[in-house]
């Protein structure tokens, strides 16, 4: 799978077909802005290419618009390409934010905000002036709910070309930072799924999403040398059964060859041959495996049933 260069900017799209954010100029400000208005607030961010400001507030809002799910819209306005625009609403100092719904402003504030203070202002707006946050998914779930299955049918290009896109509109999405490395992983990249956990803020690799695919990239890589090696290790392991260095070998191996359910047994076997064998490494391997594929996977599920008949026998 090749890195992925995508648009931050490109505009996405509510489920209904409308852009949730676009840039619009005075010519089409009464049809993005004040008839858009009459069915969800829209936002409109007055900005110009030389307000190092606007530069700071513009993802911000983005992000916060993005996130609300179609709740409100947003609207982007070069003020030196809408100078009539401008002049009526006296706008004297950018960024100048407005809100309108209803085809009239309700709201609004100027400079570039903090995050936390756009996400208490798009709050208050929506709660006031009657967005509908849960019409349906946001854009980027949506989007992710299209990656995740994606990557579930091996179509790791596409999956994860959308979840790099997906970063660069919210490099803190923990789900897409997940699917990313795993994609890579899928990829035979562990390389490049290193460098992505490497980059990750201590918060992000703490999210249960990101860790699971953390386990799975430390099996990965700590499988690598044994994976070419997996026929003569499966024979050593079958040639003495009591070998349990050479089956925790082999699930190694197995996991790293994405034969999870090999793995498995082998580990399920040796805790069941010598439970607390090599200060309880098996177990401890076998939970690794099982955080890496995720608690709802149905190796897991069925990881665990074998685990407990074991340990309960």
């Amino acid at each position: 799978m090749d890195p992925i260069v995508t648009d931050a900017n490109a505009p996405v799209s509510a489920a209904g077909g409308a852009d949730i954010i676009k840039d619009s100029d005075q010519t089409q400000f009464m049809a993005d802005v004040i008839e858009a208005s009459r069915d969800v607030p829209v936002i409109v961010d007055f900005w110009a290419t030389w307000c190092g400001p606007c530069k700071t507030l513009g993802p911000i809002i983005e992000k916060v618009v993005q996130n609300a799910g179609g709740a409100v819209r947003l609207v982007k306005i070069d003020v030196d390409k809408a100078p009539d625009i401008s002049a009526q609403l006296q706008i004297q100092s950018i960024p100048t934010v407005y809100a309108f719904k209803d085809g009239q402003p309700v709201d609004g504030f100027q400079g570039a905000l903090p995050e936390s203070q756009v996400q208490a202002w798009v709050d208050a707006l929506i709660q006031k002036h009657g967005g509908v946050v849960d019409a349906g998914p946001s854009p980027i779930d949506a989007a992710l709910d299209t990656a995740d299955a994606a990557l579930a049918e091996n179509d790791i290009a596409n999956a994860g070309g959308l979840y790099a896109e997906i970063l660069n509109q919210d490099a803190d999405n923990k789900r897409a930072l997940a699917g990313l490395i795993r994609a890579y992983l899928k990829a035979g990249q562990t390389e490049k799924a290193r460098a992505i956990v490497d980059q990750a803020s201590p918060e992000s690799q703490a999210a249960d999403d990101v860790a699971g695919a953390i386990a799975a990239l430390e099996l990965a890589e700590a499988g690598s040398a044994m994976a070419g090696e997996i026929d003569s290790l499966r024979a050593k392991m079958e040639a003495d059964p009591a070998d349990n260095q050479a089956r925790f070998d082999f699930a190694v191996a197995a996991f790293a060859t994405n034969d999870a359910e090999a793995a498995i047994d082998a580990l399920v076997e040796i805790i069941r041959r010598k439970r607390d064998w090599n200060e309880d490494a098996a177990r401890t391997e076998l939970l690794k495996v099982f955080e890496a594929l995720g608690p709802t996977d149905p190796q897991t599920v069925a990881g665990r049933r074998k685990l407990s008949s074991v340990l309960f026998a």
